[in-house]
């Protein structure tokens, strides 16, 4: 959406758009909120943060990455490291990359080499393509103490 801004991994992108949703929008810390939350069997992030809560209407996603953390943590689990791919046709990002695994690295208290973030377009493609929204995906590696495994 034009006149909104465009924050991604922490970092607010100069951009004639921005991403419309109930947070600020940060579309790769909500994919990374989700693997967390999916790979700790913790539902999704819809479920801890609705977009029918006061409480989190235009929150900073950072908020939400730090609270996925502590519900992590209090189930025993750490994080080893987290892969990610941002899609999206424009900007060009590649300059802020390492801006958000700083950001990212300081949130959720692991080292910047622990987190990888890649970027790419469609091709022009689809929704993407058409500059319509962008994607993203990440896979986290988490462990669990043996004092609070399972049996």
């Amino acid at each position: 959406m034009e006149n909104i801004p465009f924050v991604l991994g922490g970092v607010r992108i100069p951009h004639v758009k921005g991403s419309q949703g109930h947070s600020d929008a940060d579309t790769l810390i909500h994919a990374i909120c989700d693997a967390l939350l999916g790979a700790a069997n913790l539902r999704d992030i819809g479920y801890h943060f609705p977009d029918t809560s006061s409480e989190y209407k235009d929150a900073d996603s950072k908020l939400l990455l730090k609270k996925t953390v502590g519900f992590l943590l209090e189930k025993g689990y750490s994080i080893s490291n987290i892969d990610s791919t941002i899609c999206l046709q424009t900007p060009k990002i590649k300059s802020f990359i390492p801006q958000m695994q700083e950001i990212l690295a300081r949130t959720i208290d692991i080292p910047v080499g622990d987190i990888s973030i890649k970027a790419t377009t469609t091709e022009e493609l689809g929704f993407v393509g058409r500059e319509e929204g962008i994607a993203a995906y990440a896979v986290v590696l988490i462990t669990q103490s043996e004092t609070t495994s399972k049996p």
